[in-house]
């Protein structure tokens, strides 16, 4: 809600408001503290200040640094240049006071003129990675200087599983709810049952489109989902490249019909532009390829979509995408992904068994257009025509993602990895 002033307070409220609330709260246990992203990174500064405590912060040294190093991890999220929040010095000094803008200075947390967050938490941590294992690349290349691991993000699986889904394994692998790992048997249940899960978790979605717009979509009509929030490097106007080739597509194998949903950051005037044109393509596409935006974007409004369309569509400017994750809610019930090869579906993506890829991870000489053409090709050859052609193989697909994908994209497997390789 504000200017980088306003922010730089924020960011004081969190890091040296957190620390001191928990030792207000009477907790000097806390073996480590976890920086996401640099929002949080003058924690640092305010275990700075209790490392050196009766003998003020001018007196740190790099002894002093390191005991704080021991209890500090950091993930970086993004490869954005606006995930990664810079403050001038004058305007830390007024904030944090002088002496704690000396101190910053003398731990060489500045650069350029000024503090660089993600720079800070970089300094402190013990232990810093990505959220993905490209991500971890793409972020070593931007801070040479400093090592880098990965721990792919996951999904909380209780709470991104539909309620149709949730029934099925309970009845067939009533353990994956407290071990997310049983979803791996997902291979054993019956096709028909899937098919049977999705088809009433597409239904509900349907039911909720209708009350949200008026507008009743085909339950028959192979349905493709994009929701996130709406930002240039995302391009979620990429599918309307090319309308005549779009209506081709829907005419020759079959009905399509798009439901997009995700707001934009006030500031972010590319996002905006980007929704409008959707809205632009929609209105240009008619009944040929229904094309639906849902407002008011949240968590109950992205359960359902994950669950209830037929395939997840993402689509980056790699290498910008650092993880993603709505693509792993979608494989939890059993929805594959067509999408760029970047973030996390490096790792998810087995070509014809989890999903689709668009191209092969490396840059189409003929850049976008390519890109889409790829798109377009894969759409129409391969997902419309299993999914109207042979639907059993196509519910094979939806099965596979829910024993590969889901059984691995989860929290619980992050959690494990964090306390394994980062907290302990």
């Amino acid at each position: 809600g504000g200017d980088d002033h306003y922010r730089l307070c924020q960011a004081a409220v969190l890091g040296l408001g957190g620390v001191a609330m928990l030792r207000a709260i009477g907790d000097d246990t806390v073996g480590v503290h976890h920086m996401n992203e640099g929002h949080s990174a003058l924690l640092a500064l305010a275990l700075l200040e209790r490392q050196t405590e009766g003998r003020g912060l001018q007196s740190a040294a790099d002894p002093d640094v390191e005991a704080v190093r021991r209890k500090c991890v950091f993930t970086t999220h993004t490869p954005v240049p606006a995930g990664h929040d810079q403050f001038p010095v004058e305007m830390v000094r007024h904030v944090l006071g002088a002496e704690r803008a000396a101190a910053l200075e003398r731990m060489h947390c500045y650069t350029d003129g000024t503090l660089n967050m993600t720079y800070l938490a970089l300094r402190f941590a013990n232990y810093t990675n990505g959220v993905a294992m490209r991500h971890g690349e793409v972020s070593t290349d931007m801070f040479p200087h400093y090592p880098i691991n990965a721990i792919t993000n996951g999904v909380h699986a209780v709470t991104w599983t539909a309620p149709p889904f949730r029934t099925l394994y309970d009845r067939r692998i009533p353990e994956w709810r407290y071990d997310n790992h049983y979803l791996r048997y997902a291979v054993g249940i019956p096709l028909h049952e899937i098919q049977q899960a999705h088809a009433e978790a597409k239904r509900e979605l349907l039911d909720e489109v209708e009350k949200r717009t008026g507008v009743r979509l085909n339950q028959a009509a192979m349905t493709l989902g994009f929701a996130r929030r709406a930002t240039p490097y995302k391009r979620a106007d990429l599918l309307f490249y090319d309308l005549d080739r779009l209506r081709g597509i829907a005419r020759r194998v079959g009905p399509l019909q798009i439901i997009y949903a995700g707001k934009a950051h006030p500031w972010d005037e590319g996002g905006k532009v980007i929704i409008r044109r959707i809205f632009e393509a929609s209105a240009a596409l008619g009944d040929a390829v229904r094309v639906l935006y849902l407002e008011n974007y949240d968590v109950a409004l992205a359960r359902q979509l994950c669950a209830g369309v037929d395939l997840w569509i993402n689509t980056p400017q790699r290498p910008l995408e650092a993880s993603g994750t709505s693509g792993m809610k979608a494989a939890l019930n059993g929805v594959p992904s067509l999408s760029v090869l970047d973030g996390w579906w490096i790792e998810g993506h087995v070509e014809g068994i989890t999903g689709w890829s668009i191209g092969d991870g490396q840059e189409p000489p003929d850049g976008p257009f390519g890109e889409v053409t790829l798109l377009y090709a894969k759409l129409e050859h391969v997902i419309l025509s299993l999914f109207y052609g042979r639907p059993s193989a196509f519910a094979e697909v939806q099965r596979s993602t829910i024993a590969l994908n889901g059984a691995f994209f989860n929290t619980q497997r992050m959690l494990t990895q964090y306390l394994r390789n980062a907290y302990f």
